[in-house]
């Protein structure tokens, strides 16, 4: 399809330049100015050309425009190959030649299928030569990771993958929160509940990151009824900033316990990173740099001795930067890492991903690289995420109301094994575990990445697992369809035709749907890519599997075997490639492929 709509495009390009020529006006049009649609109704064809950007030269109105160029295309293409163009209203539309267009598509899938997303409609490769950096998780070793890192760390590496499939090079970054007083907050719990007794989340039986967030929750317990809590967590930061020996044996062993148990989920829940920034060496960074713009008068101090900067050349007020005690704050660690980064990996662009809640702090920190004198601070971009809750309402990390991810992970794969068993699939899914904790993997991806990440969303544990709808699991559930089809056509021995000998054959409805649904792979990967939005390819997947859906229906494929074989064959080079697009699609939306379920 990618060539064919090139085709339509240079044809029109041709056209409006003879009608141009025609009324004796100067200048060419380029196929810069077109922009190819598809139009809403099956009907109206397969490619529809506005004429609107053309009515202020050509001084008529656009669907005057588009009969003439309608007409003209006519007069160029006397054979019609590439296909039947007509006038709709102010649009050129044009229904392609179906037999080359299946032939395209086809053609791409099954020779280029391990570089399907390398370019758009026009053979472009528009993210090629960027370098994004992308920052996600950031986790604080204080507790484990709960359902709003989960939306955080999906939309993290599914853009990650996404914008490698368009062509980007793509380097995963990390910043591991592990100082502040939040920390010394859950060092204090262990020191006064558990210390004393010698526990330890092995002695305990307890997931080690999970462990710390108990701390973390019995310390806001205990500062409700001691009001020296606070300051005891406060004076144990400072201690920590001047190198206490003792202080940072804790804080050492209580951040190993905390990274060891995350590090885990990251593993579970196919999460990684090419480099891990922690707080704690990039934070003096930030106070030399801050420093430095007090000298130069950039930042000034308070007659408290605190650090703040001036906002209002962005219509804000001012933010501190150094506390009145000379300890850094986020902002100001944020400095330092947005520095060392650069110097690590020099990017075209630095994506944060990071909840909305954030806003105000990334404009902060985006002007004071500014005002530091650092030009790549205008490629520092915020991908702001909506909150993201369950129908119980708000979670609070140290009320301990947070669902941990791992065990909201255990409960979906707990109901995906029940419905395996219920059904009695066992045998036939072969590991049932396994399957399950890939269903409930799909399941949770696919729910948290449907979503625009703009949007605050409800994650309802239930819906998610159906296997009927909008989810992972029906996405999965048509893969493990396409592979028991597959792997039937192997045993009874048939094989699918070359795509030269299968185009003249797919004339059926279904098969035009879902063929041109295929065909569309690439421009949806760059569109997910530029937006950076992982819920473009979701949508994309489940039109896949929905049109799949109505192909299977309505026509068979090794049930015709024998009956007219080449028609069977040729269905199953389109199921084939269809598996081709749904598994790389589905990769890239962190949803497990499932070749039985």
């Amino acid at each position: 399809m990618a060539d064919l709509k090139e085709q339509c495009g240079i044809l029109i390009v041709k056209a409006l330049n003879s009608v141009k020529a025609e009324m004796g006006l100067e200048g060419d049009v380029g196929t810069d100015t077109l922009v190819l649609e598809t139009p809403p109704n099956p009907q109206m064809g397969d490619v529809g050309v506005p004429m609107f950007p053309f009515a202020k030269v050509f001084r008529m109105a656009p669907p005057v425009i588009a009969q003439k160029v309608a007409e003209a295309v006519k007069k160029i293409d006397c054979s019609g190959e590439v296909g039947e163009f007509f006038a709709t209203g102010p649009y050129v539309n044009v229904r392609l030649n179906k037999e080359k267009a299946i032939a395209a598509i086809l053609e791409y899938i099954t020779d280029e299928s391990q570089s399907l997303g390398l370019s758009d409609d026009q053979g472009r490769e528009p993210l090629k030569g960027r370098r994004v950096m992308i920052e996600f998780s950031s986790p604080n070793t204080n507790k484990p990771l709960h359902l709003g890192h989960l939306r955080n760390d999906a939309l993290g590496e599914s853009i990650s993958r996404i914008l490698k499939e368009a062509g980007a090079e793509v380097f995963k970054v990390n910043i591991i929160n592990n100082r502040g007083v939040h920390i010394c907050k859950s060092m204090l719990a262990y020191k006064k509940f558990h210390e004393p007794k010698g526990e330890t989340p092995e002695s305990l039986g307890i997931k080690s990151d999970r462990f710390v967030g108990d701390c973390y929750v019995e310390f806001d317990k205990w500062s409700k009824e001691d009001a020296t809590a606070e300051t005891q967590a406060q004076d144990l930061l400072v201690q920590w900033e001047k190198g206490d020996k003792e202080v940072h044996e804790l804080w050492n062993t209580m951040n190993q316990w905390a990274i060891a148990g995350i590090t885990q989920t990251y593993k579970r829940t196919g999460v990684s990173f090419d480099k891990l920034y922690y707080e704690s060496e990039t934070y003096l960074k930030g106070k030399e740099e801050i420093l430095k713009g007090l000298e130069s008068g950039i930042f000034y101090r308070e007659e408290d001795g605190s650090v703040w900067v001036d906002l209002a050349e962005i219509n804000l007020d001012k933010k501190v930067l150094l506390r009145k005690d000379g300890t850094a704050l986020y902002m100001t660690q944020d400095v330092g890492t947005a520095i060392y980064r650069h110097n690590d990996w020099a990017f075209n662009q630095l994506v944060y991903v990071v909840g909305s809640e954030q806003q105000y702090h990334f404009k902060v920190l985006f002007y004071v690289l500014k005002k530091l004198g650092y030009d790549w601070a205008n490629q520092l971009y915020h991908l702001s995420y909506g909150m993201v809750n369950l129908p119980e309402g708000k979670m609070k990390s140290r009320e301990g109301t947070v669902v941990d991810a791992d065990d909201l992970i255990d409960s979906l794969r707990d109901g995906a094994l029940e419905e395996i068993t219920s059904k009695g699939r066992e045998e036939a899914v072969g590991d049932a575990g396994a399957v399950a904790e890939n269903i409930a993997l799909g399941a949770l991806h696919y729910y948290l990445l449907q979503t625009t990440p703009t949007k605050d969303m409800l994650f309802n544990p239930k819906e998610s697992l159906s296997f009927n709808g909008n989810t992972g699991p029906y996405l999965q559930y048509m893969g493990a369809r396409i592979c028991s089809i597959l792997r039937r056509a192997q045993e009874e021995g048939v094989k699918p035709l070359t795509v030269q000998e299968a185009a003249p054959l797919l004339n059926h409805e279904a098969e035009w749907e879902l063929i041109k649904t295929l065909g569309q792979y690439a421009k949806i990967i760059v569109k997910a890519a530029e937006t950076l939005d992982p819920s473009v390819v979701a949508g994309y997947l489940y039109d896949i599997a929905k049109s799949f859906s109505r192909f299977y229906h309505e026509c068979p494929a090794l049930s015709l075997a024998k009956e007219n074989p080449s028609l069977a064959a040729a269905r199953l080079l389109l199921i084939t490639c269809t598996k081709t697009v749904l598994e790389r699609g589905l990769r890239l939306i962190l949803v497990p492929f499932l070749e039985a379920m």
